[in-house]
């Protein structure tokens, strides 16, 4: 028995036939600047590149857990509206769409809500999804919304909305432009309530989104370098035949013009929202913030 032959080469065989087992999510590639970033260290830094400040986007858990004291609070049950009302079919049946898209996702649709304390001020805050489905609007994220603003006048709380939406659900037609009143008037019942109403807009905020909810804040404040508008860059391009200015439709370009009341780092959002949470509601709160952050 040759045991070269019989045993040690096939050990070695094994050996290097083994595939080498390496977690898919170990780095993250910034859009931005092309860096490749450790996950983890990403994760830790707010999902934000250290390279070049790019703000990636952030499903709901990873908001809440960043802005709730300690990453503590209750997830709101939302209604469930009427599947695929128009029976909807593109390339795919929208059922299926709907169905891949919560399978990739933790939450029913493109819409979270959460209670929970931020300094000393109880707060109802609601996230838009852009993981899901492009966080477009249609009759679920309008039955969030209005979900939203009840709990916060039923607990007598501010409401914060994070906004990111690429529009409208096409699939649901004209039931879901129908959203766009519904949930101004939903708006309407907080601030007729005496309560603060804050938007914080992130990259993209774009469509049916902007033209009602995303724009009806008492203050408005974006994240760096967000797309904000109502027909991206590339449409109004093309109409006009015209070259736009720089930036144009970004975070830093809207706050010139005065379309936005501040830009604030994702790092910075949380002490932020805590100081005028406090000052509207009339609560002593966290209000330490550096000149850079205000």
């Amino acid at each position: 028995m040759n045991w070269l032959t019989n045993y040690v080469r096939p050990k070695i065989r094994a050996v290097l036939q083994q595939k080498k087992e390496t977690p898919d999510n170990l780095w993250h590639k910034c859009k931005n600047c092309g860096q490749l970033l450790y996950m983890k260290d990403f994760e830790a830094n707010l999902c934000v590149c250290p390279h070049c400040d790019h703000h990636d986007r952030i499903g709901p858990t990873e908001r809440f857990k960043s802005l709730f004291d300690e990453g503590d609070y209750v997830l709101i049950d939302l209604p469930t509206p009427k599947e695929d009302p128009l029976k909807f079919r593109d390339q795919k049946k929208y059922t299926d769409r709907i169905k891949a898209a919560r399978s990739a996702s933790e939450f029913k649709d493109a819409i979270a809500v959460a209670f929970g304390k931020m300094g000393n001020v109880s707060a109802v805050v609601a996230v838009q999804n852009f993981l899901f489905m492009g966080g477009s609007m249609g009759m679920a994220v309008g039955e969030g919304i209005i979900k939203a603003a009840q709990t916060a006048v039923d607990k007598k709380a501010p409401l914060v909305l994070f906004t990111a939406a690429g529009g409208a659900r096409m699939q649901e037609g004209i039931l879901s432009l129908m959203q766009m009143p519904r949930t101004t008037v939903a708006v309407e019942m907080v601030k007729d309530a005496g309560l603060p109403y804050i938007v914080v807009l992130t990259d993209p905020t774009t469509g049916g989104v902007t033209a009602s909810y995303a724009m009806l804040g008492d203050v408005h404040i974006a994240e760096p370098n967000a797309l904000i508008c109502f027909a991206g860059p590339r449409v109004i391009k093309d109409t006009i035949r015209e070259e736009l200015p720089e930036g144009f439709q970004r975070s830093e370009y809207l706050l010139e013009h005065g379309m936005l009341d501040m830009i604030v780092h994702r790092k910075e959002m949380r002490l932020k929202l805590v100081q005028l949470l406090s000052l509207l509601m009339k609560q002593p709160g966290t209000l330490a913030l550096t000149h850079e952050s205000a």
